[in-house]
């Protein structure tokens, strides 16, 4: 989603300025401003309740006190980053992102739930001048898999933190791993061009699908006490199989791959999609399985 922050940048929704963002990470944040920024706020909901069974694993692996200073990489609309603030009541949390759009949603909701600890800001975590040990603890939930060169995001990350200080992020496991994306696109797989989401060393979802390269990143930049433990959740996708096919074909990804299809192409996706979708019917709607990787960190 999103990665990180400049403190310098106001929280006012304007742009960065272009030497806030690293080049690599150029196109993340114009996609998360522009279409894709906008309809995962529409989708806000519907995105706390897919990871409903993931976040409790984050918040409770990093450790929050009352007191603690929290950074969020990546906050997105502000899901982790106002748990955070519940958790840090006398404390302070930053949630930081590169979408605009997002981050409006994070400060509204901020207000409206009465969490002034809470602030957003937008910039980008990889080449931010944090002050040395601002935070006691970093979390991300899905949010440090895009950066362009990890390794400098990481150390930057480490710099933010006091010694000693809490890392804890969510990242992907493997493509292959995760039913919730293998089964609607083994599904249209023979209709649609997919797009590559996996490719070796590439910044993307499933960049950090290696506990190997994870545990290197880690230790090559400043941090030690590294664990990695795969968490394994059912994800809720939506009511039923219909809506869970408006919801999948909406997103600006879909449609831009459906507007290169034929009509009798879309018209077989949809069906395709709805079939497969019909096989995970339950009692609380369509489920389907995910793999991610729960990692904790200290700074050395």
């Amino acid at each position: 989603m999103g990665q990180g922050t400049d403190q310098g940048v106001a929280g006012d929704g304007g742009t960065p300025p272009p030497d806030k963002i690293a080049a690599g990470n150029a196109g993340q944040a114009e996609t998360w401003n522009g279409d894709d920024g906008r309809y995962w706020v529409q989708q806000r909901e519907r995105q706390e309740a897919r990871y409903r069974r993931l976040t409790p694993h984050l918040m409770a692996a990093a450790g929050i006190r009352a007191d603690s200073r929290v950074l969020d990489i990546g906050c997105g609309s502000g899901g982790t980053s106002l748990e955070a603030a519940r958790a840090a009541a006398e404390g302070a949390v930053l949630g930081v992102d590169v979408s605009a759009p997002m981050l409006a949603e994070a400060r509204k909701r901020a207000a409206d739930s009465g969490l002034p600890q809470a602030a957003f800001e937008r910039g980008d975590a990889q080449v931010h001048r944090f002050a040395d040990g601002a935070f006691d603890i970093a979390i991300s939930r899905f949010g440090v898999m895009f950066f362009a060169d990890p390794e400098a995001a990481f150390a930057n990350i480490a710099r933010a933190l006091r010694p000693g200080g809490q890392l804890a992020f969510l990242c992907w496991r493997s493509l292959r791993d995760n039913a919730y994306m293998t089964v609607p696109m083994d599904a249209i797989a023979p209709y649609v061009q997919l797009p590559e989401l996996d490719a070796p060393g590439a910044p993307g979802p499933f960049s950090l699908a290696d506990a190997d390269r994870i545990r290197k990143l880690l230790d090559g930049t400043g941090f030690d006490e590294i664990t990695i433990s795969a968490v394994d959740e059912p994800m809720w996708m939506g009511p039923d199989p219909d809506d869970v096919v408006a919801y999948q074909l909406d997103m600006p990804g879909s449609r831009a791959m459906l507007a290169e299809a034929s009509a009798e192409a879309r018209a077989k996706t949809v069906t395709a999609l709805r079939d497969a979708l019909a096989e995970h019917q339950g009692s609380d709607g369509v489920t389907l399985g995910s793999a991610a990787w729960l990692v904790t960190a200290r700074r050395r």
